[in-house]
């Protein structure tokens, strides 16, 4: 039986660890072990880039260690500068207390939070209560903030839009977290994906400097991302949520049924539980044949986020769609109003848009142009083309591309 460090790399999940040989021996040779991940809650939902750590944390659960889910009740109210170009819109207490429930139950879909398996925190239980000056003396005194910004979190900022001394104090808090942690639940381990780095071994140093102990450790895993090398999670309507109310199952499905074939193995291996011996069997097609495991893909992770029920049905939805016969039954719908009409007619640019099939008119012409659009089955060729209110009988089903349909009804 492979163990559980091996496992994690050889589905090419690890990508930088303080000490690999203590991590491994850590996790491989001890059960327990208490390990943190922190989620900043900055919307009220989950997203793609977030599954990935959930599926870690389900990983090492299985393995027999313990996860603990740090929601960054304190530090969403400053936001982590990594990877943004401008400062983070600042929300209120009572939103980040809503998006954290909202967290909570998406968590429980896939970490085991029953009789004290894992736990889930919420840092603004000890952040918030810290007095500035205290704060300063403890933890302030140990950074350098030459050695700070060299780290990448910060340098892409400070050579654009420059850096707000308000997100500068983000690494400080996200390292206290760990020296908390370590202190109060004998967290030895930090987890997050590899844009995390700085942040991590800091928190890793801070314990050294604080406290005199070397047997904290941090490892970030790799991040979620094209074979191009491009975030995925992004559609034309922007993320792709884990919550079914922003992202449906079916969108969900078919999000993951589009992939490239490039990216199809990669992603099993990061995603799925499924085991390796089964993906080796998949990673020997090609062209055509890689359909069926963007389908088997699909239909893992669609399970995973949203149940065996819906995904099973957009499965169904997805094989009618591909095999000719298209089912409009769970397929993403827009409804229209009578107001969306001037004269009874809708622009067929400003019908894309709406329903997210187009980011703007201007890419809608470009698609329309490139022959990529049809309505009912009849290819739309004229950008200026309208479609009447009175031509609604009940639905009508847009095809963009070969393998989008999206369902439009009347209010």
């Amino acid at each position: 039986m492979m163990l559980v460090f091996e496992e994690l790399k050889q589905r090419g999940l690890i990508a930088q660890c303080t000490n690999e040989e203590k991590v491994r021996d850590l996790l491989d040779n001890h059960t327990g072990v208490p390990f943190y991940i922190g989620f900043d809650a900055t919307a009220d939902s989950l997203h793609v880039g977030h599954f990935l750590q959930l599926v870690v944390m389900s990983r090492m659960q299985k393995a027999g260690h313990k996860p603990i889910a740090l929601i960054g009740g304190a530090t969403t109210m400053i936001g982590d500068p990594t990877g943004k170009t401008d400062m983070r819109k600042m929300l209120t207490r009572e939103e980040i207390d809503h998006n954290a429930e909202c967290f909570r139950r998406q968590m429980r879909r896939l970490v085991d939070f029953s009789e004290g398996k894992a736990v889930m925190v919420n840092n603004a239980d000890w952040i918030l209560p810290f007095n500035y000056m205290e704060f300063l003396r403890e933890v302030g005194v140990h950074f350098s903030v030459n050695r700070m910004l060299t780290a990448e979190c910060f340098k892409s900022r400070l050579e654009g839009k420059g850096l707000s001394f308000l997100e500068f104090n983000y690494m400080l808090l996200q390292s206290y977290d760990f020296l908390h942690l370590y202190r109060t639940m004998g967290c030895k381990l930090e987890l997050g994906g590899d844009d995390q780095w700085s942040n991590i071994i800091n928190g890793a140093d801070l314990i050294r400097r604080v406290d005199g102990k070397d047997d904290a450790y941090g490892m970030t895993f790799t991040l979620l991302t094209t074979s191009e090398g491009k975030k995925m999670g992004k559609t034309e309507k922007g993320a792709v949520w884990l919550d079914p109310e922003k992202t449906t199952p079916y969108e969900f499905f078919q999000y993951w049924r589009n992939i490239d074939d490039a990216d199809v193995i990669k992603v099993m291996k990061l995603l799925t539980f499924m085991p390796l011996e089964e993906i080796a069997a998949y990673e020997k097609l090609e062209g055509s044949q890689l359909n069926s495991a963007k389908e088997k893909l699909a239909h893992e992770l669609t399970a995973m986020v949203h149940g065996q029920e819906e995904a099973d049905k957009a499965l169904e939805a997805a094989k009618a769609v591909f095999g000719g016969g298209v089912s409009s039954e769970n397929m993403p719908t827009t409804e229209l109003t009578p107001d969306d009409f001037e004269d009874g007619v809708i622009g067929i640019l400003s019908l894309l848009v709406k329903c997210g099939l187009a980011a703007s008119n201007g890419e809608a012409r470009k698609l329309v142009q490139g022959g990529g659009v049809s309505i009912d089955g009849e290819k739309v060729a004229d950008p200026k083309a309208t479609v009447a209110k009175g031509s609604f009988n009940g639905e009508k089903i847009i095809k963009k591309g070969k393998k989008t349909f999206h369902k439009v009804v009347l209010r």
